[in-house]
């Protein structure tokens, strides 16, 4: 009848063009007998393996170059160092996300937890495989270059000169929120809808989501502030 007929303003849409995901139940038993679970288990393990060893293996490097080097432009720098943790994550991602989703951090792991994306038994597992593989990762270093490893405190964080433990501590804080916040806005179901997309920026948004996510990354794990997203409870 034309007296309930709904006429939709210019722009605007009747109903949602998105589908939200039902909340993960908190224990999915059911998941302890698919493959597919072990498999992811097993690609967060690996893929923290190969980040923690590769990005170890470059701090480390970059230390023994420039301390036998008066030239502070020995070694792969600073950038270099940036490039080998930014570029790790970018194809360890790549490699993972239709296996495991691409967690490789705790941090990711307990806010989609918290979220109800995942499972308390996948959320834990998931946690303790990327643990495993990072505490692996980081003992292959030692055992290939373990006079390197010794002599550079293992290419742990520090604190550059001028920065109190406080400053340090809220670096942590600010880059795992923006860390987390950008895994949670790059999967939202929302992102695909019609009435959400603003003119003009809106088909760039996913490059620069993307882009976000390679930069939160490209913090040195070396001499300078504490700001290497991905080692929270992994030393």
């Amino acid at each position: 009848m034309a007296g309930k007929e709904v006429i939709a303003e210019h722009g605007s849409f009747t109903a949602k063009d998105y589908h939200d995901p039902p909340p993960a139940p908190l224990v999915d038993a059911v998941e302890l007998r698919k493959w597919s679970f072990y498999r992811a288990l097993i690609a967060e393990f690996i893929a923290t393996l190969l980040f923690l060893y590769i990005g170890v293996l470059t701090v480390i490097g970059y230390k023994s170059q420039t301390a036998a080097s008066p030239d502070p432009c020995a070694g792969v720098g600073i950038l270099g160092i940036a490039w080998a943790f930014g570029g790790m994550i970018f194809v360890l991602v790549y490699c993972t996300a239709g296996i495991s989703g691409g967690h490789i951090n705790p941090a990711v792991t307990f806010g989609l937890f918290l979220a109800r994306k995942v499972s308390l038994i996948r959320a834990v597992t998931y946690m303790v495989a990327q643990c495993l593989g990072a505490i692996c990762g980081v003992g292959l270093v030692k055992a290939f270059q373990k006079t390197y490893y010794n002599q550079n405190g293992g290419g742990a964080n520090e604190l550059a000169d001028g920065y109190s433990t406080g400053v340090g501590l809220g670096a942590e804080i600010i880059g795992t929120f923006v860390l987390v916040y950008t895994v949670f806005s790059a999967t939202d179901p929302k992102r695909k809808a019609r009435d959400s997309h603003v003119p003009g920026t809106a088909k760039h948004g996913r490059n620069h989501e993307n882009l976000i996510m390679f930069s939160s990354y490209l913090y040195p794990k070396g001499q300078k502030l504490v700001l290497c997203l991905m080692s929270h409870g992994l030393f």
